[in-house]
């Protein structure tokens, strides 16, 4: 009977090892017919005909063309790269800790990058994106430092409760002195804050893109060359460092690479949460805990959250539309409930 199991486990393994590239093509063939409704649906629905023509026969004197080019395109990709990046970070983040209910929203990195921009806002008058989005980064390095150091258990190391109480707590406080910055500043300021602090992709223009993509691009290359450190951290600190692991080195490059994508990622759609918490944890189901499959199914899989979750929000309340960041909560915040109700806060 041993024998057996034993067998039985090994074939499914094989199954999922096989089965990851084609999954993953099917991830990435569902982001067509989801950015199609994007192009196509919002205040004003567009018939998926002249969406079509908008895209291969543009002409700028209809006003359904310019629509889909100046505003849809763009928010479009800004949704997949945002969710992308999230993915992304959520997934080193976990890996990093150990903890499952490790992302940038929960551990106040996003938070921390709001208070950052906020204070960008106010203290520049400027609402470009490369301005405010240092700020960000600052933002976010601090809050990590310190959740990671308030997180701490003697000398035993982060404790994953103490990190999520340490995160919550954290994010409370930056989120008090945001909104105090915010009233205390300018219209102009209120205005600005009001609608990027709702996680809204409306408005976002061709400027964000390539700011986005950039961090999104150095994000994923630092990941990429610490996946096999990443595998080792996974086994545990002793066995990593047995295997020969920097264990310095390689907290160092995957915390920055989390400031940038998690920075970037809350400076152009404002401050999401969950999308880093539920993609990691779904692409773990899929294929495990090998980061050569796991980086690139959390980066797919929050983008595909993050879009459905634009979609949804125009469409819900229409003519009005509900943003991003509060529909990917109404999702996420009964997965996160789940999760602790299962008892996965000790660790992956």
């Amino acid at each position: 009977m041993a024998v057996e199991t034993n067998a039985g486990g090994k074939t499914k393994r094989k199954l999922r090892r096989a089965s990851r590239g084609p999954i993953l093509l099917a991830l990435l063939l569902l982001l067509v017919p989801i950015s199609a409704a994007s192009l196509a649906l919002g205040s004003r629905v567009i018939p998926l005909e002249e969406t079509f023509q908008a895209l291969t026969a543009y002409n700028p004197t209809l006003d359904s063309h310019l629509i889909v080019h100046e505003l849809r395109i763009p928010r479009t990709i800004l949704a997949m790269l945002a969710g992308a990046s999230l993915g992304l970070a959520g997934a080193l983040m976990q890996s990093l800790t150990r903890n499952a209910l490790a992302e940038p929203g929960t551990l106040g990195v996003n938070a921390g990058a709001a208070a950052g921009v906020v204070i960008g806002l106010a203290f520049t008058g400027s609402g470009k994106i490369i301005v405010y989005i240092w700020f960000a980064f600052a933002g976010a390095a601090i809050a990590s430092v310190l959740v990671h150091r308030l997180g701490r258990a003697g000398e035993s190391g982060v404790n994953p409760v103490r990190l999520v109480l340490a995160g919550a707590g954290l994010s409370i406080t930056l989120s008090s002195l945001t909104m105090m910055v915010t009233l205390s500043s300018s219209q102009q300021v209120f205005d600005s804050f009001r609608n990027w602090a709702t996680g809204s992709l409306q408005g976002r223009g061709w400027e964000v893109l390539p700011i986005l993509a950039v961090c999104l691009a150095i994000g994923a290359l630092i990941a990429v060359v610490l996946t096999g450190s990443l595998n080792a951290i996974s086994l545990g600190r002793d066995m990593a460092q047995g295997l020969g692991v920097n264990i310095t080195r390689t907290w160092a490059l995957t915390n920055l690479a989390i400031l940038i994508l998690a920075g970037a990622a809350t400076a152009a759609v404002g401050p999401v949460s969950f999308i880093g918490l539920a993609a990691p944890y779904v692409a773990r189901s899929l294929v495990g805990p090998n980061h050569r499959w796991l980086l690139p199914y959390s980066a797919v899989i929050a983008a595909i959250i993050l879009l459905t979750a634009d979609v949804v929000g125009r469409v819900i309340i229409l003519p009005g539309e509900i943003g991003a960041g509060i529909m990917s909560a109404l999702i996420g915040a009964p997965f996160f409930i789940a999760l602790v109700r299962r008892g996965r806060v000790e660790g992956i």
